[in-house]
């Protein structure tokens, strides 16, 4: 039976510590939607628009298949407290970005960037990025072409597809960030 971000049958908190592993699993029929499951729970999320793709390429709308692990929060202060986790945490500022261009030495790390320059803005009119995970995809080594940009985030309204990112609800994104840390593994696929 699949518990959604609602049920109050369980609790990620009643673990001391970070979950080992979640997991991500394509929807049945819908290759633009899954489950991620955490301990007990399952929740629905969007996945990119070209599904969960094990050859991830720059611009493709796939969200990458394998193993990865979480390295922050980055998290819109001006909006929300700042949630319990067991990840870093940093607040996202108008200058914080990410560099999605595979000809620039910067390609998919951070950036800072003035009013007017490019890159994709952290801080946004909508609330999808109010919360982001940034994992540790095309990170070690960075390989230009191979995908920026992938996070766990906020999901639209209507839950459409993301441009490669994994997406939920707020109320399971709350849940799932008081056992995500540095160690827990992100299995894609």
């Amino acid at each position: 039976m699949k518990n959604n971000a609602n049920s109050n049958s369980y609790n990620l908190n009643r673990g001391a510590g970070p979950l080992a592993a979640i997991r991500v699993k394509p929807a049945a029929g819908n290759a633009r939607r899954g489950w991620l499951t955490a301990g007990p729970l399952t929740f629905p999320v969007a996945l990119g628009r070209g599904g969960i793709l094990a050859n991830k390429r720059e611009g493709d709308g796939g969200t990458p298949r394998g193993s990865f692990h979480p390295r922050q929060l980055w998290w819109r202060g001006d909006r929300h407290s700042r949630p319990q986790t067991f990840l870093p945490v940093r607040a996202i500022t108008s200058a914080d970005a990410w560099c999605e261009d595979p000809a620039d030495r910067h390609y998919n790390r951070w950036i800072r960037r003035g009013e007017g320059e490019g890159g994709d803005r952290l801080k946004r009119a909508d609330h999808l990025y109010d919360f982001i995970v940034e994992i540790d995809h095309n990170t070690r080594p960075r390989i230009a072409g191979r995908g920026s940009a992938v996070f766990l985030h906020l999901a639209r309204d209507n839950f459409g597809p993301t441009a490669g990112c994994v997406s939920m609800t707020k109320s399971a994104m709350l849940q799932l960030l008081r056992r995500l840390g540095p160690r827990t593994r992100i299995i894609i696929g």
